[in-house]
């Protein structure tokens, strides 16, 4: 009877621990899940950064190309850093990534403006060459003269047109006439403001890349998509309280994102909805 009584007990006991057991192996299941969904979502968002900095190193490339198109020389682009994205699910908020866009400098020399301001008459001797060169009608001493314009200040003296540098490509011996390179937009100010230029074509390619590689993100239609953009010149090694450095903070809603990617809206509807603030 004794042992009868055993067995009887150590039943009852495996048949209370038994939906105990099944009750804990249904209370990980979640934990499981959320930690597999939020290794997935470190992974999308690590492969959004991959993107981000390859849209700033294309507004690198199309800057270069704009600036040789235009000057008919070559512009190689010296960037002072890689770049550099960092992105953050913020819960209640959205998808945020801290970007750090490199500066640049060009091999085109930027100096002449500051030569003419510590009245040093730069300008006023090219203007006065410019002026018996036109006056002679040699050819060759105007392809000169327009090469040593834009070789000496690109943005300082007039851009030449459309008409001009048309010519320019047909003379014998000039490099556009032996080298097959892309005719320059006759409307494009690149030379004159490089920075502003740059600055331009890298926000462009940051908004396309948030259109066309943020849908595995997840953004919620109550969210906030938003990239916060700064050069890495902007911050001085010691700065100082009152810094004037500044943001371009670019986003999108999530309801807009949402129907971008349904179809609902157009390419350029979204363009339109995203919003460009300086912080």
């Amino acid at each position: 009877m004794r042992a009868l009584a055993t067995i009887i007990i150590a039943g009852t006991v495996a048949i209370a621990a038994a939906p105990a057991s099944a009750q804990q192996t249904v209370a990980l299941q979640p934990s499981v899940q959320a930690a597999r969904l939020a290794a997935q979502q470190r992974y999308e968002i690590a492969q959004m950064e991959r993107v981000l900095e390859g849209a700033i190193e294309h507004g690198v490339a199309v800057t270069r190309d704009r600036v040789q198109a235009i000057a008919q020389v070559q512009a190689d682009l010296l960037v002072s850093d890689n770049a550099h994205a960092r992105g953050f699910r913020l819960e209640g908020y959205g998808v945020f990534f801290d970007v750090i866009v490199p500066s640049f400098l060009t091999t085109l020399p930027w100096s002449f403006r500051t030569l003419d301001q510590n009245d040093l008459g730069l300008d006023s001797a090219l203007r006065t060459l410019q002026t018996h060169v036109k006056t002679s009608g040699d050819p060759n001493l105007e392809q000169a003269m327009k090469r040593i314009e834009l070789q000496v200040s690109p943005g300082s003296l007039a851009l030449p047109t459309a008409q001009s540098v048309a010519g320019a490509r047909t003379v014998t011996g000039s490099a556009a006439s032996t080298n097959d390179t892309a005719a320059p937009r006759p409307d494009d100010q690149v030379l004159a403001d490089p920075n502003e230029a740059y600055r331009t074509e890298v926000i462009l390619a940051l908004k396309d890349a948030m259109l066309s590689h943020s849908s595995a993100l997840g953004v919620a239609s109550g969210e906030w998509l938003t990239i916060a953009a700064k050069g890495n010149d902007d911050r001085p090694r010691l700065a100082p309280a009152d810094s004037d450095a500044r943001t371009r903070i670019i986003r999108l809603k999530g309801s807009d994102l949402s129907d971008f990617l349904a179809g609902k809206i157009t390419r350029e509807e979204a363009l339109q909805r995203i919003e460009v603030r300086v912080f």
